[in-house]
């Protein structure tokens, strides 16, 4: 059975309490899990309808269908979670949840009582209890209430969480300070970046920045929060490379430069007002920059470019370029080799003379194909070529390039 088929959807059960009831009948028979685990780790893919009938002669099909739903989560919750194997999770739960390192950075500013609203599986409430915050952990789903509650088992915390099943709106205690995970899924299933478009949407978070002495809002780095909070800090973080999370800090918690971005799993930061900084255009040098996704979305590309002592190639282009390597966690490197006009064939012929055996394609404001691309550089060689197409004082130009040695 497929994530998709989670049966926290409702989809074959009634209602929230028959899910709550067949998840605690699952927890109860922690065999199941074992079963399914040899099975998968056997690698024998054609003995896994046998298995499901083996195992529905012995359990109720509810239960092994949750079975088989909780342990292809638990799979895809690995990457983001170091317990992942013992936690409770439902489909639409885990895609909204905080990855444990953002949850766990983001934390670190909280102290005391904390009230998480809209709390999901747990990700933030349990991060914050590891934190030693005292959490009330806040949900209208008996199912996200009932996990939050296993989860905070499996992170040693349940003595600093208490989970209220409830609407928010009915919570009227405002004391200590406030996390907040709007609900971008509110209909079907269908993903909103409009923070309007949310559950709460923005009437409701501006009610809440002003009746809670401080807190943090959790949003999709997509999401048009530009000029939305007034007196807020908002933090981009980004983790391996992806930019996940735009955190509206105010209150207590909100720093004095309005815009932040992080960088995980180094945890370096940078903030400042992004029109503080200007930088100058100029011709490429011996090494092209590659902004950190979080640099980006923050606004603070001038910034970081004047405090790394590098240049944009254009005004409208996120790419920045130096004449010596520069070590920052807010950029990647590139050694460039050649820089062309924007024609095909000098792109092959410049690619093929440097004999790599692979290639990554870049860009961001030039429109390309990236995999058409690829598929007509010629690759007969060893080690990975980059090809960036990049704007450089208004005219389109591509840069042959390289990684250096261990980046």
């Amino acid at each position: 059975m497929s994530a998709e088929s989670d049966i926290s959807s409702e989809s074959d059960i009634s209602s929230a309490e028959e899910v709550c009831r067949v998840l605690k009948q699952l927890k109860a028979t922690p065999e199941l899990f074992e079963r399914l685990e040899e099975n998968r780790l056997s690698k024998n893919r054609g003995a896994e309808l046998g298995l499901q009938k083996r195992l529905r002669a012995e359990f109720s099909p509810e239960v092994v269908r949750a079975a088989m739903t909780q342990a292809e989560l638990r799979i895809k919750a690995a990457s983001r979670f170091s317990r992942a194997a013992d936690m409770w999770f439902s489909a639409k739960g885990l895609e909204q949840a905080t990855s444990e390192a953002v949850a766990a950075h983001k934390a670190k500013r909280f102290s005391g009582a904390v009230q998480d609203f809209c709390c999901g599986i747990g990700a933030d409430s349990m991060a914050l209890g590891m934190q030693g915050c005292d959490v009330t952990s806040v949900d209208l789903s008996p199912v996200c209430c009932l996990m939050t509650d296993w989860n905070a088992v499996v992170h040693g915390v349940a003595d600093r969480v208490t989970t209220t099943c409830s609407d928010i709106a009915d919570v009227v205690s405002r004391d200590g300070l406030l996390h907040i995970d709007p609900d971008r899924r509110p209909v079907e299933w269908r993903r909103v970046r409009r923070i309007e478009d949310c559950q709460p949407g923005l009437p409701v978070l501006l009610e809440l920045i002003d009746e809670f002495r401080g807190g943090a809002i959790k949003l999709s780095p997509a999401s048009n929060f530009g000029g939305k909070f007034a007196n807020c800090e908002v933090e981009l973080i980004s983790l391996d490379g992806e930019c996940r999370e735009a955190t509206i800090w105010f209150g207590d918690l909100a720093g004095e430069a309005p815009s932040r971005a992080t960088v995980l799993p180094s945890g370096e930061s940078i903030a400042a007002e992004p029109l503080s900084a200007w930088t100058n255009v100029g011709e490429l040098g011996a090494w092209i920059y590659d902004l950190d996704p979080a640099v980006v979305r923050s606004g603070l590309v001038d910034v970081v470019a004047e405090r790394l002592g590098l240049r944009r190639l254009d005004d409208s282009e996120e790419y920045l370029t130096g004449d010596s390597l520069v070590d920052s966690p807010f950029v990647r490197p590139f050694e460039v080799l050649e820089n062309l006009p924007n024609n095909d064939r000098d792109v092959r012929r410049a690619f093929g003379r440097h004999e790599f055996g692979q290639a990554e394609v870049k860009c961001r404001h030039v429109p390309i194909q990236a995999e058409a691309v690829r598929r007509k550089l010629p690759m007969k060689g060893q080690g990975v070529g980059t090809v960036i197409y990049t704007r450089q004082a208004g005219k389109t130009k591509v840069v042959v390039c390289r990684r250096p040695t261990g980046v």
